[in-house]
């Protein structure tokens, strides 16, 4: 945000009531209403910039929830002693990238894509394996991993919509003073 002039403290002071809220619901799509309007009175980004971005990135750009997947696959490997090829490692990365534009805004469902990378690079969950145990682990503070992903999401999506907004010359500044 440095590079585009944005005070980040300024944005995270003026961002917070939409970040909460992400964090309390765990759900981008819940989240949207509140957001949008954050972003509208509260970082000066007009309806027109917002109400395209906003709902956009609440479905398809999930950083929070990619860099998630990509952890837990590493972790589950580990778990099992098991160290990823490179081939592996880039077959996660891409189905991670196209699996979490898929994933809706619901809270709690990050484990169910998880499920379907771990079998696709090869560590199958099943009952019995150590891999089954990993994914329990993760599974067990998954709604605690979920606040914080989710609200990483909205904050992205503020963020990217704060900079579209000011490239383009149509940034209330005033709002940022």
């Amino acid at each position: 945000m440095a590079a585009f002039k944005i005070s980040l403290w300024k944005f995270i002071a003026s961002a917070k009531e939409a970040m909460l809220m992400a964090f309390s619901t765990r759900s981008s799509s819940a989240t949207l209403p509140v957001t949008l309007k954050v972003a509208k009175e509260n970082l000066g980004v007009p309806e027109s910039i917002g109400g395209f971005t906003l709902p956009l990135g609440s479905q398809i750009n999930l950083d929070g929830e990619a860099y998630y997947q990509i952890i837990s696959i590493f972790f589950v490997a580990f778990a099992a002693g098991i160290h990823l090829t490179f081939v592996q490692q880039l077959t996660a990365i891409f189905i991670v990238t196209i699996g979490t534009m898929g994933t809706a805004g619901i809270a709690g469902s990050g484990p169910v894509i998880l499920l379907a990378v771990l079998s696709m690079v090869g560590l199958k969950v099943e009952t019995g394996t150590v891999f089954a145990a990993a994914f329990a682990l993760i599974l067990g503070i998954d709604v605690i991993l979920d606040m914080g992903r989710t609200t990483i999401n909205v904050s992205g999506d503020m963020a990217g919509t704060s900079i579209v907004a000011k490239t383009e010359g149509l940034l209330d500044l005033d709002k940022w003073k």
